[in-house]
């Protein structure tokens, strides 16, 4: 049974990786607050990545890294301290989260890491600029880890469209605003959090061992067809 580490799995995308795995892998979730779910092969660490010390593991196959942030505003009303913000969620809390478990992953079986990206990164967005700067900078580092920890570590990250977790509870606020969401996207419907999850486990498993360093886009078509 393979050993794997979320970040974030309390909620959103990493609680619907975590309902995806549970029954064939063992998983640490490493959270500030604690998946509701219990389960045998489920171990909960309450953790705050940017602040805490990361709990030790002699070993691991994966590392799933899901902390993000939405923060939609017109450049003349981001601070510097926006930016800053979003590059420590989701930028260096990746870093440290893969700087520490580097000897576990080494020590594991086929190791895989996944981080988050966002379709912002690739298709201009008004309002984007902090989340967009930030989430290119992590597939600047998948590229760059892709590289440096072959043959041992694949790497790889996800780049969904909307998805409809909390975070994006904004921007899906009533029905107007999902059914214009529907029609921008041509494969007419936005992500849910099942969808990513079953990516993820795609890209922890052994079917994906060819592949490392790339930005997988789930778009519902947005970035990749005209509609």
């Amino acid at each position: 049974m393979k050993k794997i580490a979320i970040v974030g799995g309390s909620k959103g995308i990493g609680n619907a990786i975590i309902h995806q795995l549970l029954e064939t892998h063992e998983i640490v979730n490493i959270s500030r607050s604690a998946p509701e779910i219990s389960h045998p092969n489920l171990t909960h660490y309450e953790c705050d990545v940017l602040v805490d010390d990361l709990p030790e593991m002699e070993h691991l196959d994966g590392l799933v890294y899901c902390p993000g942030s939405i923060n939609l505003k017109p450049i003349n009303r981001l601070s510097i301290e926006d930016f800053r913000s979003d590059f420590e969620i989701n930028v260096l809390g990746a870093v440290k989260c893969i700087q520490f478990y580097l000897k576990a992953l080494k020590n594991g079986n086929q190791p895989s890491i996944v981080l988050f990206s966002t379709v912002a990164s690739k298709l201009g967005m008004p309002f984007h600029a902090s989340i967009a700067t930030a989430k290119s900078g992590v597939e600047g580092l998948v590229r760059s880890l892709g590289a440096e920890l072959a043959p041992t570590i694949r790497i790889n990250a996800i780049a969904p469209t909307v998805t409809d977790t909390s975070l994006a509870e904004k921007i899906l606020r009533n029905d107007a605003m999902r059914e214009k969401m529907v029609e921008r996207h041509p494969l007419k419907k936005y992500l849910n959090p099942d969808d990513v999850a079953y990516m993820a486990e795609f890209l922890l498993s052994k079917k994906s061992n060819s592949m490392s360093g790339q930005v997988f886009e789930l778009d519902c078509g947005i970035v990749s067809i005209k509609n």
